[in-house]
């Protein structure tokens, strides 16, 4: 009787590990779903993932029992079934190839442990896990990309399906529109009734990447992680450089401006997104009111464009009157021309003297308050203030209301309402 060669030993094993494809199968679903956290223990995951497992198995077994090539294989339609349900529930893809990688190795594993059982030469043993190696990894790298590719082509689909639903919902939310709450909340993957607060993230339209939306997600991660908000936040691309974002927070939050604005430098590479906030406010009113109101802040941000300010909050002094002077700027930079004159000018020393007078009309006009809230001498504020009247052209005292409030209207928008220097 010839001795078996390698081929013959690697059909044996094949022809043997056949019949117990099912406990084979349930072996290592068992393996995976425990190694694997990503699957979280899902049901309708881990079924799938066996029926994957198992067409991947007879897939091989086959090959190495009657040497069947690669392009004559077609691949179990579970395996693309659940390279699917993957993209659909957010697992990363990490974890489907990582799930593969697994298989291979358990499959081996339980290949090589058969030939040693066996009665079979050196060289052929050597041969028979040649083969069954190069046949093994060639079939994991074949059904890898296809798997891959189907995972893809769905997560991009299945995003695109879901944002378009979950941007229905928030425009019903907004315009005040939505009956349903609780089908609100099953779109949105986001509660309705607890307190909010509302964000809007955007990148000047030339710095906005491709991959814009991943950026917007891991910023809005770090916010939520800043602000100690509970579960994901609701993050709905408006265009291609802006995103709002809502986030759970503890009722009555007032979010550190100052720490944000430190947590986003950290996050990716330039771009770093700008952030406008509304306030805390709870429910579906509160859903809408604290989206307005940050949208408000980003028009006023947009609008003064000051590249020393990364976030923006409704609730800062002065920020609601200047949304309001944003909606006919022509007037507000006429009127503001016309109350500070050459207060106005667009220059640091006009700017030192429009903020030192408007430190000191929100400190009751005192000196001695004022000068600690910027670190000075009471003598150096009032020769500031006498500086700032000067360049007024009258008394810091004639028609107080006005000239606080164009002196506001400059600190938040600009070189939009300001004189050009010259």
């Amino acid at each position: 009787m010839a001795e078996r060669t390698g081929g013959d030993l690697v059909e044996a094993v094949a022809a043997a590990l056949q019949p117990r494809l099912a406990d084979l199968t349930g072996a290592l679903r068992d393996r995976l779903a425990t190694r694997i956290e990503e699957l979280d223990g899902d049901a309708v995951i881990i079924d799938l993932l066996y029926a994957s497992i198992e067409g991947n198995i007879e897939n091989i077994l086959n090959a190495l029992r009657h040497g069947i090539a690669l392009d004559k294989i077609e691949p179990p339609s579970a395996a693309y079934e659940y390279a699917r349900r993957l993209a659909q529930r957010g697992v990363p893809v990490s974890a489907l190839v990582r799930a593969y990688r697994l298989g291979q190795q358990n499959l081996l594993e339980l290949v090589f442990a058969e030939c040693e059982r066996m009665d079979a030469p050196a060289a052929a043993r050597a041969a028979a896990y040649e083969q069954v190696v190069e046949v093994t990894f060639d079939y994991i790298d074949w059904i890898s990309q296809r798997v891959i590719t189907v995972y893809e082509d769905e997560r991009e689909r299945w995003l695109a399906e879901r944002n378009s639903a979950r941007s229905g919902r928030v425009d019903e939310l907004v315009a005040g529109t939505v009956s349903d709450v609780d089908a609100a909340e099953k779109v949105l993957g986001y509660r309705l009734r607890v307190p909010h607060l509302g964000a809007v993230l955007w990148v000047h339209e030339t710095g906005a990447q491709q991959d814009q939306l991943t950026r917007f997600t891991r910023a809005a991660a770090t916010i939520a992680e800043e602000l100690g908000a509970r579960g994901t936040p609701l993050l709905v691309p408006h265009d291609r450089a802006t995103a709002w974002a809502w986030f759970a927070v503890p009722e009555e939050t007032v979010p550190d401006l100052g720490a944000l604005a430190s947590r986003l430098a950290t996050v990716g590479e330039p771009p770093v997104p700008r952030l406008a906030l509304g306030r805390a406010a709870s429910g579906v009113e509160g859903f809408r009111r604290t989206h307005l109101e940050a949208l408000q802040a980003q028009q006023v941000a947009t609008v003064g464009d000051d590249p020393r300010r990364s976030v923006t909050g409704f609730d800062e002094p002065g920020l609601k009157v200047a949304s309001l002077l944003t909606h006919d700027l022509d007037t507000t930079r006429a009127w503001v021309r016309e109350t500070l004159g050459d207060l106005a000018r667009d220059d640091e020393q006009h700017e030192r003297l429009r903020h030192t007078l408007l430190l000191f009309f929100q400190h009751d006009s005192s000196y001695t308050a004022t000068a600690e809230a910027m670190l000075m001498h009471k003598n150096s504020v009032k020769y500031r203030i006498a500086s700032a009247a000067k360049a007024l052209g009258r008394p810091i005292g004639s028609d107080r209301q006005a000239i606080e409030l164009a002196l506001t209207a400059c600190h938040w928008l600009r070189g939009a309402v300001l004189v050009e220097a010259g």
